[in-house]
């Protein structure tokens, strides 16, 4: 999730020896590891590879509840911005690997930060500028997650440069990246007593806009702004969290 200035969430994270890594992350390994072993046609392996990391994701969701389905509206999100930007097959499918998997970092840090709490002293916020990383060199050494794992490093760059962890900006982040950015911080922005979603969305976005040139890449954000009123006034909406 976003640890912009206008959205605060649960993933201030440390990270200080392996002994505090969730043992869901050997859970995900080995299912990473078998599905990085299907031996597909060309044809389907995408459909399939899709599906079962969107089921692994679930493993997260268990590992994370208290932001459970925040992977999969992400996805939902992100594909609907890749879809209007005019992304190939193959740049969709690793965008929407990554938004399923964005947050597996968060698994490498303590307990009791994995379980929603904040950073409490400065080395811990500077520690959580690593979860990206974190995240990304768990996912590197499977091929078919090589691309994904890229968009996962740089999904916290700030179109400014600000972000981390690797403190790019501009076109220099990826493309994919910087949709996932807006797409994730979409799905984090809580709206207190706002239970109509159409309206929490509509406030999500002005949010978004507020941010568009230092956190996050105009075209994005007007892109995600035209693809929602285009499917709410053709009657689809994208799909819901939870």
């Amino acid at each position: 999730m976003v640890l912009g200035f206008f959205i605060v969430v649960g993933d201030h994270m440390r990270t200080d020896t392996l002994d505090h890594i969730e043992p869901a992350v050997l859970t995900i390994q080995g299912m990473l590891g078998k599905i990085d072993r299907l031996r597909l046609p060309a044809a389907s392996r995408r459909d399939v590879v899709t599906i079962l990391v969107r089921q692994m994701s679930q493993e997260l969701d268990r590992a994370l509840p208290w932001q459970a389905g925040h992977s999969t509206g992400t996805a939902a999100i992100a594909d609907l911005i890749g879809q209007s930007l005019g992304l190939d097959a193959s740049e969709l499918h690793d965008l929407t690997l990554a938004a399923f998997l964005h947050d597996i970092g968060l698994l490498m840090l303590p307990a009791e930060l994995r379980q929603g709490g904040k950073a409490q002293d400065p080395a811990s916020y500077v520690a959580i500028q690593n979860h990206p990383r974190l995240g990304a060199n768990l996912l590197e050494p499977f091929a078919f997650l090589r691309g994904a794992s890229i968009l996962i490093a740089h999904h916290h760059e700030w179109w400014d440069g600000s972000g981390y962890p690797y403190g790019i900006r501009g076109a220099f982040i990826p493309l994919g990246a910087r949709i996932l950015a807006v797409a994730d911080a979409f799905e984090a922005i809580q709206v207190p007593n706002t239970p109509d979603r159409g309206l929490r969305d509509h406030i999500a976005l002005r949010i978004l806009h507020v941010a568009s040139g230092t956190q996050f890449d105009p075209t994005v954000v007007a892109t995600l702004a035209a693809a929602m009123e285009e499917s709410l006034t053709g009657g689809v909406e994208p799909e819901n969290k939870g």
